[in-house]
């Protein structure tokens, strides 16, 4: 199937594309079979350096685990970020006595803040913290290679509220389980899970089908969401200001997901246009989604491109508003109680493609719009944060705002690695008591 306007790739993938399109299945089957060959030959090529290093691996696993090392990763070495950065900042606070490590890529080591040290993901120094660490925390998967010492602790954080299939849930979806790979691996890696975190009762209800196995559910939210209730005036002020918001705007972060039917980054949508008509204070914070991060756009107008800024949680802090299709942002956007609008345009098609666990069309955040004009539409006439859309956000943060209320980080610090039982940890206070970062338009009208 070929969408109206579809451009197909180039390269190998092109000509495959174009010997389907001709009903050429002979010749697509043996090009993509020699295609097969040729990875796998060079995949079989001897890495030297690599070897070394894995090697090197091996020998330290021989060795004593250190109990006052911990190392973190967050979405496969893109930098300081997500709830493993949070996590690590309250261990600084609270367990100094623990020799932090945080993985990165190599591109990424120039921009780890001040008095983070670090190490770059391949090298000799990664495989010996690997190794030797006693904590382990990543908001997605250690390397294939990497060995679950008995003794060690792992802490899978994960990085989203599922409104999409996850883990072996994907199998039935053959686009995303193609990109997924071995189903088999994926438990596997699970198996070393200790610990993982739930933000609310749905995640942990997901999680325990999608990603199957022995670990501990933690439900004390995710603390990348802390800075939702910790954060003050000035930071917002100091966050809009870094990002260029103009002041007096009303600044609408704009955060579509990937879709696993695209092959690149698509706004879906004419943001100037959108801008235009929504009103003149108006200004857009495309915040693409991370698979994206190195995509190389440029904000033009009144449209302000955020995606590569290492913290999605301040960008939303500088927002007045979001607007987003089906990405979990939504859920973490949700406990700052500020309008949320969902453009849902290809529902059917993403619903269809990549699966998902509930009807967000039957239970959204906020307004639902399905074109352009309606989404300018909710803006121009003020729906889109009016007592209706105050109504469905709460409702919405009531069933996924559950334990995030700002010592999400505190309470893994206190139970994984100062070891107090669970019985000491301080509860998750009731959502009616939390208050919130105030918005930049708040601070305006009062």
């Amino acid at each position: 199937h070929r969408p109206a306007g579809f451009r197909g790739p180039g390269g190998s993938l092109g000509v495959q594309h174009r010997l389907l399109a001709a009903g050429a299945y002979t010749a697509f089957r043996a090009l993509r079979g020699a295609n097969r060959k040729a990875a796998g030959a060079v995949e079989r090529l001897p890495r030297p350096q690599g070897l070394r290093t894995r090697l090197l691996y091996r020998r330290r696993l021989r060795r004593r685990i250190d109990p006052n090392l911990a190392v973190y990763c967050a979405y496969w070495g893109r930098g300081y970020a997500c709830s493993p950065a949070a996590i690590h900042a309250k261990a600084a606070e609270l367990a100094p006595h623990i020799r932090s490590v945080f993985l990165v890529e190599a591109d990424q080591a120039h921009a780890m803040p001040d008095g983070v040290d670090h190490a770059v993901i391949g090298s000799r120094r990664y495989w010996e913290v690997l190794a030797r660490a006693k904590y382990l925390v990543n908001n997605a998967n250690f390397a294939e290679g990497v060995v679950k010492r008995e003794g060690s602790v792992h802490v899978q954080t994960q990085h989203g509220t599922p409104l999409k299939k996850m883990g072996v849930d994907q199998s039935t979806y053959p686009v995303v389980a193609a990109a997924t790979g071995s189903f088999t691996k994926l438990l596997g890696r699970v198996d070393r899970w200790d610990y993982n975190l739930s933000s609310n009762t749905h995640s942990t209800q997901m999680w325990e089908r999608a990603f199957p196995g022995s670990y501990e559910q933690l439900e004390y939210g995710y603390p990348r969401n802390d800075i939702f209730y910790t954060a003050t005036a000035a930071d917002v002020a100091r966050v809009r200001r870094e990002l260029g918001v103009p002041e007096g705007s009303t600044a609408v972060l704009y955060a579509p997901t990937h879709r696993d039917y695209h092959t690149g980054f698509e706004p879906g949508l004419d943001l100037d246009a959108f801008c235009e008509a929504a009103g003149e204070d108006v200004v857009v914070l495309l915040r693409a989604h991370y698979f994206y991060d190195g995509g190389g756009r440029r904000g033009t107008g009144r449209v302000i491109d955020v995606t590569g800024h290492r913290s999605s949680e301040e960008v939303c802090l500088a927002a007045d508003a979001l607007v987003t299709d089906y990405s979990s942002i939504m859920f973490d956007y949700a406990n700052l109680d500020r309008p949320i609008v969902v453009y849902a345009d290809d529902w059917d098609v993403y619903r269809e493609t990549r699966g998902v666990y509930f009807d967000l069309l039957e239970a959204p955040p906020g307004p639902v719009a399905g074109t352009p004009g309606e989404l300018a539409r909710v803006f121009r006439d003020g729906s889109y944060a009016d007592s209706a859309s105050a109504a469905r956000r709460a409702a919405f943060r009531s069933r996924f705002c559950q334990f995030d209320d700002g010592r999400a980080a505190e309470r893994v610090v206190r139970r994984v690695l100062l070891g107090e039982p669970p019985e000491a940890i301080e509860p998750v206070r009731p959502l009616a008591e939390r208050v919130p970062a105030p918005a930049a338009s708040t601070l305006v009208r009062s």
